[in-house]
């Protein structure tokens, strides 16, 4: 019998689901095709968001006086609203994703091709942001320098960091000389833990974009500029100097970390 088969209680035989060993990315999902294997397609259709988080409940009304209520399957105001770097406000974090997915796939769907690289800036409606001055500009790097760190030493702290990265947070702490430096390395290996390739895109950028719009205006036009090349890839170089490190102080010790987390997982 093969390695990937075998048999139920009632004698009857199953191969395992090869899609179990394949990731698809955002706004697909795996599926079987004609001949047993797995590709990634774009999804037919999103799912319902039940996310508390990201319901945006409707305005109050003279006569709401227990507060906004709404049947969330009718009323779009009640819906997971999302906010593109289009300025567009979708009903899902899922319908961005599915027409990335279908304007990658040069789907009759897609919207058009301003929609090849659509994501999402933050989750709610889309609002005027304030304008970044040059003054908050040129100090943000600055600004992000200190998060990082306070971030990393946060984590540590917590004992929520693996063996390696502690290490660098703890070097951070007795080398001030390393103190910025292991913190951009660390979020930036971080930030491309899920493909190790070395380049970390815009949709990875996702997790320090999102939730720090809404609260750090500068932020967007911020990492916009970290892209130098504009080929929606960040590399290690391209982090540091946007951050204002030192190129040569910075030191890819990302396959340190990917090493750990596969004996960890032996």
């Amino acid at each position: 019998m093969n390695s990937n088969e075998g048999t139920s209680g009632d004698n009857e035989v199953y191969t395992d689901d090869p899609c179990l060993k394949v990731h698809c990315s955002a706004g697909r999902v795996c599926e079987i095709d004609e001949h047993g294997e797995a590709v990634c397609n774009c999804i037919k259709e999103c799912p319902y968001e039940t996310d508390s988080r990201r319901k945006v409940q409707p305005p109050l009304t003279a006569d709401s006086s227990d507060g906004p209520t709404c049947d969330c399957y009718i009323h779009v105001t009640c819906l997971p609203q999302v906010c593109t770097n289009h300025n567009e406000t979708w009903t899902s974090d899922c319908e961005v994703y599915r027409q990335r997915c279908l304007c990658l796939d040069h789907s009759e769907l897609c919207r058009g091709p301003q929609y090849h690289h659509v994501q999402i800036e933050y989750y709610g409606t889309c609002r005027e942001m304030p304008e970044c001055s040059d003054d908050e500009m040129a100090d943000f790097p600055r600004r992000m320098r200190d998060w990082l760190f306070n971030i990393m030493r946060d984590l540590a702290e917590r004992r929520e960091l693996t063996p390696h990265y502690l290490a660098m947070e703890r070097e951070a702490e007795s080398n001030l000389t390393r103190r910025w430096t292991n913190a951009a390395v660390w979020k930036w290996c971080d930030l491309d833990a899920h493909d190790n390739d070395r380049f970390v895109s815009r949709h990875e950028l996702f997790p320090i974009r999102a939730p720090l719009l809404s609260l750090e205006h500068c932020i967007a036009p911020f990492l916009d500029k970290c892209d130098d090349d504009d080929d929606h890839r960040i590399t290690l170089a391209e982090w540091g100097k946007c951050l204002q490190l030192d190129e040569y102080d910075l030191e890819d010790r990302c396959d340190e970390f990917t090493d750990e987390s596969h004996d960890a997982d032996a």
